[in-house]
């Protein structure tokens, strides 16, 4: 079986301006490669998509429900039965960027907008509520697996994947999660996240943290004290900001993320 196709990803940054620039929305949902009718996430795990013919050509993008306004969010997703493939470029590693859009709107698929006017995305991507905007360099090549500075992402939100480590138990059982990001030292404690954990999030996340259970903490860092489980859960995070001593500031559960890695969750100032 041939390995799964990892996704070129962006940088964080402020999004620069100028005629070799082209820009996107960003999508709140699963990033996602569609391949011989297959749909894969980041992690390699397979995913389930709407059924596309194989296009002879790697398809990369993001699985999308949409609420009842329509507009992306990840609440969606948990209810829909089956989320939108919204494409946004091709896996051909040999072509710039400006071509691989030309060759996929050529595609009977749904293709994210791109637009030229940085100002102007910004305030429709805002205005509509959406996650942020990616700026791509019109001559960048594909690289998959790559983090590169040809793709600039700006959020509107402070948000970040992090891996539990553990969990604490407050009013109810499941109080809070704990967690971190690697950095080169190891797997360091970022804090507890009790807000957005909903009775159903309990009810799903309660027996698979438990199945995890460990004895020690898995953090290299001193960490609160609580029932530490196996380093393999990753969740996304809205917060505030990260304080100097590396803690997350109003952390706010979002989701749970099955289609990244803990070895995704790097620090990058650690």
């Amino acid at each position: 079986m041939t390995t799964p196709l990892k996704p070129m990803m962006a940088v964080s940054g402020k999004l620069p301006d100028g005629p070799e620039w082209a820009y996107e929305v960003k999508w709140d949902g699963f990033r996602a490669i569609h391949s011989q009718g297959r749909y894969h996430g980041r992690s390699g795990l397979q995913m389930t998509g709407p059924p596309l013919p194989d296009f002879g050509v790697p398809v990369d993008g993001e699985l999308v429900a949409f609420d009842k306004r329509g507009m992306p969010t990840f609440h969606a997703m948990q209810n829909a039965t089956l989320p939108s493939f919204i494409a946004f470029d091709l896996v051909v590693p040999d072509l710039p960027y400006s071509k691989r859009r030309e060759l996929l709107e050529e595609f009977d698929l749904t293709v994210s907008p791109r637009f030229s006017d940085k100002d102007a995305t910004v305030a429709a991507a805002k205005e509509l509520g959406l996650e942020g905007v990616v700026a791509k360099r019109l001559d960048s090549r594909y690289q998959p697996g790559v983090r590169s500075p040809d793709w600039i992402k700006e959020k509107f939100v402070h948000t970040g994947d992090f891996v539990v480590g553990g969990w604490w138990s407050g009013q109810r059982k499941l109080g809070s999660l704990l967690v971190g990001s690697y950095t080169e030292r190891g797997l360091e404690y970022r804090g507890k996240v009790g807000g957005g954990i909903t009775g159903s999030t309990e009810a799903a996340l309660l027996p698979v943290l438990e199945e995890l259970a460990r004895p020690q903490s898995p953090f290299a860092n001193a960490a609160e004290r609580g029932n530490y489980v196996e380093p393999l859960l990753v969740v996304e995070v809205r917060y505030a900001e990260i304080t100097p001593d590396r803690r997350l500031r109003f952390p706010v559960f979002l989701r749970l993320r099955p289609d990244k890695l803990p070895t995704d969750c790097v620090d990058d100032e650690g």
